[in-house]
Parts: structure tokens; sequence; C-alpha cells
């Protein structure tokens, strides 16, 4: 028995010693890696140092290339050999080592193109991380691309300031920008510490983003230019000095200077940038719908000529369905601000009321907007009166959600327009054809043709609106309800239709489920006695009833249950 005891010790060791040799392994893994780490730094500062120290120890470059510039860059970047190489770069523009001396022998040509060739490269390599790394690799290139543009111009010799941010290395890390890989992060880093804290180096990306948008025809490098461009805001206004700037005005001319802090050149370039955009024939239905939606907010305040987005808004308006409705804003935009004409607006509007605009998630939107194109009393009763009509008819056949919004809508529009309350109170006189016995025994037809597409000529204001009437009686109570409101005096001045407007399936039922925590006027009336049967012997046996051999066929078959 010890000696089972003992092996069986010996067993239970050895699976412990086995157990733990992974974990033994794994960290002096770990600790030859951090080693291993630990002394490419090292190397890495010593061939850092020895550039700074002397002009011979200038192939210590190529060797931190190779460090940096390898086949697997893009995925894992050499971060710290690409940090090291920036600081040699940076010292080697301060000291003027890209510049030809005035007396150079061939050797000291040879040795500026040289360093010019080598930093190419250096710049390459930092713009394929940009692209194609991860976002936190993308974010430390971006740094890095950022400060040599700035050290570029600073140092870079006459001109530098103007050909580094226009057409130079500035106008690469904005494509690889828009290109990079899963670039949210990074496009968002260069946003909120680049073009919104800097004005030249907004100024700067607007151009280049214009001749980007112009040339590049991929829609995603089309969602990452608007999301550049969305981050600009609102413009500034006319008497706004820019005061923030990336690099040293003092350095360019006074004409660039005037030219970069202007407001409307400013402006007009971000206009130019927006219209490369718009007139992009490769925008999908998303992104117009995307652009449609900011345009009264974020791109027409950029326009000094708001004439030009006509053709993108009246080419959303003839695409149907819910692109007309969301180009609907810029274009009242246009018309109320700018003083622009449509002359067909109100008969486009009038053939966006289909059957699929109740159903749309943009009603909401709409009905506000046609709350305000139609609130003029100066529009003619005919033109009110076939939009009354319309809206009318659509309720027919409309989910609950879109019927008790149109009811107060119209209750609102009669209030504003009265020569349309005889659409309400229209008699049969004694003398009409059809006689007064014939239209109660027929019925009539109803004058108002709804296929007409000119609102001025449909004869609505010699219909009625039955249509509500009909709704009376709808299936769901509140429908039933709020459809009354037409029968009764219009003592209301108007509702609210904020208070109709966000109404849907969902909350109609939760209302009824009573999960809006509203009290019940009348308690609902419930069986409190519930039948044991369907057919008693009491009907049975009644005159008129179920027949006896029916009668006994039921009960063997409630028998039998």
């Amino acid at each position: 028995m010890p000696g089972l005891l003992d092996k069986a010790h010996n067993s239970k060791k050895r699976k412990k010693d086995a157990a733990a040799e992974p974990k033994q392994l794994s960290s002096k893994r770990r600790a030859v890696a951090d080693d291993n780490t630990s002394d490419e730094k090292k190397m890495i500062q010593e061939l850092e140092d020895q550039i700074a120290e002397s002009r011979k120890y200038y192939n210590n470059i190529v060797t931190l290339l190779s460090l940096f510039v390898t086949e697997d860059a893009a995925k894992a970047p050499n971060l710290t050999a690409a940090v090291s190489l920036c600081r040699v770069f940076c010292r080697l523009l301060a000291g003027g080592q890209f510049n030809k001396p005035k007396n150079a022998t061939e050797q000291d040509l040879i040795l500026v193109a040289w360093l010019k060739e080598r930093f190419q490269e250096y710049q390459q390599g930092l713009i394929t991380v940009l692209k194609k790394a991860e976002p936190s690799a993308q974010i430390a290139s971006l740094s890095l691309c950022m400060r040599l543009v700035k050290e570029q111009s600073v140092n870079g010799g006459a001109g530098a300031e103007v050909g580094v941010w226009k057409g130079g290395y500035f106008g690469t890390v904005v494509d690889a920008l828009c290109e990079a890989q899963d670039g949210e992060r990074v496009r968002s880093e260069f946003i909120e510490k680049y073009m919104n804290e800097y004005h030249d180096a907004a100024f700067y990306t607007l151009i280049r983003l214009s001749d980007y948008a112009s040339t590049k025809r991929s829609p995603e490098f089309v969602d990452a230019i608007i999301s550049l461009l969305s981050a600009l805001g609102q413009p500034p206004s006319p008497d706004h000095e820019f005061d923030n700037f990336y690099s040293d005005l003092s350095t360019i001319g006074q004409k660039q200077k005037s030219t970069l802090t202007s407001v409307s050149s400013y402006k007009q370039r971000t206009q130019a940038a927006w219209l490369a955009v718009l007139r992009s024939n490769t925008l999908n239905e998303s992104q117009r719908k995307n652009l449609l939606r900011n345009m009264s907010r974020l791109i027409a305040p950029w326009f000094l000529k708001p004439e030009m987005l006509m053709d993108f808004l009246t080419d959303s308006y003839d695409h149907g369905g819910s692109t007309s409705l969301l180009a609907l804003s810029g274009l009242f935009y246009l018309i109320q601000e700018k003083n622009l004409d449509y002359p067909q607006f109100y008969q486009k509007l009038y053939s966006l009321l289909d059957a699929d605009l109740l159903h749309s998630k943009h009603r909401s939107r709409f009905f506000r907007l046609l709350d305000t194109f139609l609130s003029s009393s100066h529009l003619p009763a005919t033109l009110v009166a076939s939009f009354l009509k319309r809206l009318s008819r659509l309720a027919l056949n409309a989910p609950p959600a879109a019927i008790v919004v149109i009811v107060p809508w119209i209750y609102n529009l009669l209030k504003s327009h009265p020569t349309c309350t005889f659409m309400l109170h229209r008699t049969i006189r004694p003398d009409s054809t059809p006689s007064p016995s014939d239209i109660e025994a027929h019925g009539m037809t109803d004058p108002f043709n709804p296929s007409e597409s000119d609102p001025t000529r449909t004869g609505a204001l010699e219909s009625s609106l039955w249509e509500i009437e009909t709704l009376q009686s709808h299936y769901h109570p509140n429908v039933a309800s709020i459809a009354k409101i037409i029968s009764e005096q219009f003592t209301k001045l108007a509702y609210n239709l904020e208070d109709f407007l966000d109404h849907s399936y969902q909350g109609m039922v939760r209302m009824e489920l009573g999960k809006e925590e509203r009290e019940l006027r009348k308690a609902p009336v419930v069986e409190f006695q519930i039948p044991k049967r369907i057919f008693t012997d009491r009907l049975l046996a009644e005159d008129g009833g179920v027949d006896s051999e029916v009668g006994s066929f039921v009960r063997g078959l409630w028998d039998f249950s």
C-alpha cells in the first residue's frame, strides 16, 4: 500500500510539472521577445545617433528603411524605425541637406539626389501604412506624415510652403485618407486634430478633394469624401478672421496669404468640392439620400451661387419615391432663402402624393414640408382642393398611423383656406341634374379626376370629402374618433401636427394595452359568466332552431367529449 501511494503521488507531481511547463516556456519566450525588442530599439537609436553625428553614417538611413519598408509593412509596420526615420529626415531638412549648395561639387549633387530618393521612399512607406495597416498604425502614420508636411513647408526651400500643400505630399496624404481600409478612425483623427483645428489644413484639403472627386469614381471613395466635407459644419461669417495655421504664414507671399485667409475664397473651395461630389456619376441611392438630408443644413449654406444646386436637386426630385421627398427640403430652401424660381413645383409636389408615400419612413418629414408649402393664403382654391381631395382618397387605404395625420392636416388646411369648406357642406339643389331622387337611388359620379396631373384641373373643388366621412366607421377606434372632427363645428383654431406625426402601429398597440400609463375613461365590458356549451337543450328545442337530428348529433358530440 505505501508503494502504491508513492506511485500515485509521483504521477500527480509529473502531471503538475507537465502543466506548468508550457507556462514557463511562454514566459521565457515573452522575456526573449522583450529582450529582442529592446535590443532592436537600442540598435535603431544607435543608427540614428550616428547619422546625426556625421555624413559618413548616412548609409544607416538605408538600414533603417530596410527595417521599416518591408513586405509585411502594411500588416505589421515597424513604427520604431518609422519614428526614428522621421526624426532623421526632419533634422536633415532643418539643416538644409536637401538644398543644393552654392558651390556644389558633383559629389554634393549626388548626395542631395540620393537623400531625396530615400526621403521619397520613406514617404511612400508611410502612405502604404496609412492605406492598409490597422487603425492604430494608421493614426501613427498620419502623425508622421503631417510632421513631414510641416517640416517641408518650413525648411523645404523657396516655394515649399505652397508646394507641399498644393499638389505636393499633403495631397497624397489626403488621397490615402480617402482610400484607407477601415479608415473611419484615422479620418476622424485627421478631422479632429488637423482639419477642424488648422485653417490651412482645411483649405488645402478642400482643393485636393475637389480634384480627387472629379477623377475617382468608386462609391466607397465618395463616402470618404462626403464624411470629410460634412465635418466642415456651418460656414464662417463674412467678417471672420482665421488665426490658427499649421504652418508659418510668414514664409509665403502676400497674394497666397490673402487667398488663404479670405472667407469668400474658403467658401468657393468648399463649393467646388461639393459640386465635384454632386456631379459624380457613381452616386448610389444611399449616398444621394444622405446628400439630400444634409442639403439645406450642411451643403447649401456654403454655396456662393446656390443656383448651381438646381441640377442635382431637380434630378433627384425626378427620381420619385423617398428620393423625391428628401429633395423637397433643398428645393424649398432655394425657393425661400435664395429666391429661385421653380415653375412646376406644386405640380411635381402633387405627383408625389401616392400610396407609397403614406407607408414611407419619411412620411413625417413630408407632412412637415407640405404644411409649410400650402400655408400661404395666396394659393388658388383649386390647387388646395386638389391636395385635400388627393390625400382624402389615399386615406381610404392608408395605415391608421398615416390617417391620424391626414385628418388634422385637412382640418388645418380648411381653416386657413375657407373657400374650400364647400367640399364639406355641398348640398344637392332641387333643379340639379341628375335629380335628388336619382342620386338617392343610384348615387352620382365624383367630379374629381384622380388621373389628372395638373392640380388646378382636377375638378376637386366641385367634389366633396366623402372619404373622411367614410373613415368615421373605420375599424380602428382612434381613426374613427378623429375622423369625426370634420363633421363637428370648427371651433378649434388649429391642431398641432407634431402631436400626430410620430404615431405608429407599435405606439397605438402600446396605448391600447395600457403601457402608456393612461387612465381608462370607461371600464371595458367583459363576460362575467363563461358558458359551458355553445348549443343548449333550450336552443335546440326552440322553433326555427336546429332540427332534432342535428340536435341529437351535436349532443352526441358533447357527450363524447
